[in-house]
């Protein structure tokens, strides 16, 4: 028996099992069923993956480093960022309950959010490090997973939002999403039929729940919503009401719903690619190229997140693994060359990591935007783009309290720059 996730949580927390709660009931517990009245696609039914017959290696052929150099580098990110000192280097955590479950610490905000997991899912099935990979999903759909109301086949996380200070629970799109991709690469990488876990029909699971929700649930119960807009094809900010016509740019993620188009069939998917491309370049400022936090589906940014901010940072990377796995978009290479310009304007070595979208300094440097801005540096054409580069290369793991975000995007820009980051 499972308890919901607030129990679910509150247990981690508090190292009181769930049963002695008395306070999960039986219908809050029941088995997940196929909502849709249909038999749900199943992992073998799943087609294969294309991506780009090659992958760039800037590392290689911009920064002329070896293989043997490159390797090195990623596995020490790697072996700092999952197994180092677990008090000022680590974000790789065990399960105090269960040594086969992980999961991704948000050391500044004391907090598991399906962002970390997903990305740390991505990181291990790129890097082909299955045990990791098998643990962080055990523990997603143990503490994480919703199991039964409105929001069933949700998983629950931390957002940060402009009407709170702090951090609020929510069902994050860029969470769910990182965790459907990466399952899907895991099916493709190595089988749903070779372990304990069938990655594809997880996969297929969050897809439909991210789809399907509103008719799942027969209509908008308690204000969820699908997480994608079925008219615009663009992910809401949250899959909530209160979220209509607002998105995150950083959410939007159009190489993976390329992949997703090839694995199923569904020409939604490719529709939702195209939207996303379309609204990035409505979202975009003209003459800096700074894209907003959030923004309304027109592209004009929301009041309280119209800045260009550390959660804007993964937007270069989407956009980035977009140009590179499909390369549809000759405005990608134009964007790219237009943030270079305007970061060398200020100063390569001296940029700051929040602005507003017309070129204002808010907040002082920020070594995430350092390595992501390297692999900015892969799309451009600019004449320095091997400065950007040669900046992320040398980029050190950071450490303390404020690791884990910079950390992520060190190692998934580690592996962009070096023609790792690939379709399975």
């Amino acid at each position: 028996m499972r308890c919901p996730v607030p129990l679910r949580l509150f247990r981690a927390a508090s190292g009181i099992a769930c049963g002695s709660l008395a306070l999960c009931a039986l219908p809050a517990c029941g088995n997940t069923v196929d909502w849709l009245g249909h038999d749900r696609m199943t992992s073998d039914e799943l087609r294969p993956l294309t991506g780009p017959q090659e992958y760039p290696n800037a590392l290689r052929d911009v920064l002329g480093k070896t293989d043997e150099e490159i390797a090195s580098k990623i596995d020490a990110t790697f072996q700092q960022l999952f197994y180092g000192d677990k008090y000022n280097e680590a974000i790789f955590y065990h399960d105090a309950y269960d040594a086969n479950r992980a999961y991704i610490w948000d050391t500044l905000h004391w907090q598991v959010r399906t962002e970390g997991m997903g990305l740390g899912m991505m990181i291990t099935v790129q890097l082909d490090k299955r045990d990791e990979f098998d643990q962080l999903w055990r523990y997603a759909k143990e503490w994480h997973e919703h199991t039964s109301g409105p929001k069933q086949g949700y998983f629950v996380s931390w957002c940060d939002v402009p009407s709170s200070e702090k951090p609020v629970l929510c069902s994050d799109p860029f969470g769910l999403q990182q965790l459907a991709m990466a399952l899907m690469f895991a099916h493709g990488r190595w089988g749903s039929d070779t372990g304990t876990i069938d990655y594809g029909a997880e996969a297929i699971a969050l897809l439909e729940v991210m789809q399907f929700k509103e008719t799942l649930n027969g209509g908008v119960d308690d204000g969820v919503t699908n997480t994608f807009d079925p008219e615009t094809k663009l992910v809401f900010d949250v899959p909530h009401v209160d979220a209509a016509d607002t998105t995150r740019p950083s959410a939007e993620m159009p190489a993976y719903y390329e992949l997703w188009a090839q694995a199923t069939g569904d020409p939604f998917w490719s529709e939702a690619a195209e939207s996303a491309r379309e609204h990035w370049r409505r979202a975009a400022h003209p003459s800096t190229g700074l894209i907003p936090v959030r923004a309304h589906f027109d592209g004009t940014p929301v009041t309280g997140s119209a800045n260009f901010d550390s959660e804007s940072y993964r937007t270069l990377l989407n956009l980035a693994l977009d140009h590179i796995w499909f390369g549809v978009d000759p405005w990608q290479v134009e964007e790219a060359n237009r943030l270079l310009a305007f970061f060398s304007r200020q100063g390569i070595d001296w940029y700051g990591g929040a602005y507003t979208l017309d070129g204002v300094l808010i907040e002082g440097r920020d070594p995430a935007l350092v390595v992501v801005n390297g692999v900015v540096g892969l799309v451009a054409t600019a004449k320095d783009r091997a400065a950007y580069i040669q900046a992320a290369w040398a980029a050190q793991p950071t450490t303390g309290l404020s690791r884990y975000y910079p950390g992520l995007l060190h190692l998934l820009s580690l592996l962009t720059l070096s023609g790792q980051f690939r379709v399975y």
